[in-house]
């Protein structure tokens, strides 16, 4: 008889370990998938397209909040793990809650999920969300265009609309971002990559995605999600640190097994983080994972008109999943408010309305900024109008999309960002090793 199990998860990585280890397997059986921190991408199913010969009507997607009732009434052999940025002490009381059912309860099996590739394939990972992968991969782009290689960038998945259409999507110019009715979200991943020249994959199928990048590329990026493992075997695995917030690179799963085995440990931000908080990173790099090359590098701030800023009273907008599950609490428009003599920021929490309103009540210590959700258009209406609400001198869009795009913005307002620096070295000594 077949093992039932159910598959916790987030509209991403648990479809990618279906997809490795469970698809057309007759072993198990998946009674349903939970989905948990996207708001809209529980109670739908997936479908019968991508789900194999075994799943005809394809299988539940229920929220994680109805895991007790999941459990109770399917009769439950063992409940699998599968997304990221997640505490250990979070995933600890899951693994209790299940085991006092009876329940055998596991994490995903990160080498089962580690496809192979006939190309090199350059991995950029991180310990937390909001370290600054983004900035590290198209630096990466950077390098691999000065060696006379092309490179298709994969991202880590973002499945939020049909995910029967969504199997295998390629980017390459603004238009498909349109095409593919891109949220916020997606939008903040794909369109850097796009405005540099470079082809982005996604979708939900990464065998399929994989095949039909490697007929286009000498090199893959592997451009990760949250503290996701890779997807695809990588030659080169960099995870990219953060002192801001020292020590999480121990404490949050997966992304403590980014940080043990990757080959090339990226300390990022240094130029705004305190010495004492590089160090112990450092230290924790050199305690497990010895034998990795440990790099320095900084994040610049990209202000136009850093004069504009000056006794301002300033509404700062950040990159949403970095202040929300990844719990950081500033981004790029907080930097530059502070750095360039704002008069005050604003705290936008009185003025949200509808699910930004929710959004704060989920993520209560987000603080005096406004992230940018945009999960579907209903969100993004709700953003426009808080911002619109705010009352303020100057908003400072720290996104990495031009977010007037998709929003109008009725105050001045100013779009900044990061840049990793441009010093190599090391990092561009471990890329030619694997590209060569």
């Amino acid at each position: 008889m077949s093992r039932k199990l159910v598959l916790m998860g987030a509209a991403g990585r648990d479809f990618h370990v279906f997809n490795c280890c469970y698809r057309d397997n007759p072993e198990f059986e998946v009674v349903a998938f939970t989905a948990a921190q996207i708001p809209h991408i529980e109670d739908r199913r997936y479908p019968a397209a991508l789900a194999g010969s075994l799943y005809p009507d394809g299988i539940p997607i229920r929220p994680e909040d109805d895991l007790d009732e999941v459990l109770e009434g399917n009769d439950i052999d063992e409940v699998v793990f599968a997304y990221s940025d997640i505490s250990l002490d979070y995933l600890e009381e899951r693994r209790k809650k299940v085991a006092a059912k009876g329940i055998r309860f596991s994490v995903f099996d990160i080498d089962a999920t580690m496809l192979p590739s006939s190309k090199p394939v350059i991995a950029i990972t991180a310990v937390r969300t909001g370290c600054g992968k983004s900035q590290v991969s198209r630096r990466i782009t950077h390098i691999l265009r000065g060696l006379g290689k092309k490179m298709v960038a994969i991202r880590h998945p973002m499945p939020y609309g049909d995910l029967a259409l969504q199997a295998v999507q390629r980017f390459e110019n603004y238009e498909d971002l349109e095409r593919h009715n891109c949220t916020i979200e997606e939008r903040e991943e794909y369109e850097p990559h796009i405005k540099n020249g470079v082809v982005v994959y996604a979708g939900a199928d990464y065998a399929a995605i994989l095949e039909q990048a490697e007929q286009e590329a000498d090199v893959i990026i592997w451009d990760g999600g949250n503290n996701d493992t890779p997807f695809y075997q990588p030659d080169l695995w960099i995870v990219v640190a953060d002192p801001h917030r020292a020590g999480h690179e121990l404490k949050y799963f997966p992304g403590t097994e980014n940080f043990a085995r990757a080959e090339l440990i990226l300390i990022n931000k240094v130029g705004s983080a305190r010495e004492q908080d590089i160090r112990v990173v450092e230290a924790n790099a050199k305690m497990v994972n010895p034998s990795a090359i440990i790099v320095r590098r900084e994040s610049t701030l990209d202000v136009p008109q850093p004069e504009l800023i000056k006794g301002k009273r300033v509404l700062a907008i950040e990159d949403g999943p970095t202040t929300t599950h990844g719990g950081m609490p500033f981004g790029a428009g907080v930097l530059a408010a502070r750095d360039n003599g704002a008069a005050e920021i604003v705290d936008p929490r009185s003025c949200a309305v509808g699910e930004i309103a929710d959004t704060f009540e989920n993520y209560p210590d987000i603080g005096a900024l406004l992230p940018a959700m945009g999960y579907g258009e209903a969100q993004i209406r709700d953003l426009e109008a808080t911002v619109n609400a705010v009352d303020c001198d100057l908003v400072l869009v720290a996104t990495p999309i031009d977010l007037t795009r998709l929003i109008k913005i009725e105050k001045p307002h100013m779009h900044i960002g990061y840049r990793l620096s441009a010093q190599d070295g090391q990092l561009a000594e471990a890329v030619s090793r694997v590209v060569s």
